[in-house]
């Protein structure tokens, strides 16, 4: 498992681990030092013999690489941005597996509807979950019943003496 840390913090950990061994200092008392476990003084000894202090850099993270380009990310906002309607779906509401069917139907490209989430959020794009109101809600009886009703209903404190 790999230590909690930046990777340049890390990897100076590591040249100060080797610079003590260069001194002469023992295994133990570089793990103490630099407060590691011997075995991993031992094992970037054994990096700084084979390779030097070249081995003893820090790697960079494979990363895998996105299947959409960047002109196949702007197209899929494009057609975010038109709708779900427009998609040809029956209601006016993004999901991830609505999403990764767009993706797969437009680009030939298949994800995994959790993963939608990483490219929609490297769009900029948030997840947002819609209003639940009734058709027939009507805001100005609302409003009305609001400002007569309740405040002729509504309990009010106990008048003091």
């Amino acid at each position: 498992m790999r230590p909690k840390g930046k990777a340049e913090t890390l990897e100076m950990r590591r040249r100060i681990a080797g610079k003590l061994l260069r001194e002469g200092k023992g295994i133990r008392e570089v793990a103490r030092w630099v407060e590691v476990s011997p075995a991993s003084v031992l094992r970037w000894k054994s990096a700084l013999d084979a390779g030097g202090e070249e081995a003893l850099k820090a790697k960079p993270h494979p990363v895998r690489a996105c299947r959409l380009s960047g002109e196949q990310k702007q197209a899929l906002v494009e057609t975010l941005r038109k709708g779900p309607l427009a998609a040809g779906f029956p209601t006016d509401l993004w999901t991830l597996p609505r999403v990764a069917q767009v993706i797969e139907r437009q680009f030939g490209v298949t994800y995994h509807p959790g993963h939608v989430w990483y490219i929609l959020r490297e769009l900029n794009w948030s997840s947002q979950k819609p209003e639940k109101r009734a058709r027939e809600r009507d805001e100005v009886a609302i409003r009305q019943w609001r400002e007569q009703e309740w405040e002729r209903i509504k309990k009010k404190p106990a008048k003091t003496a």
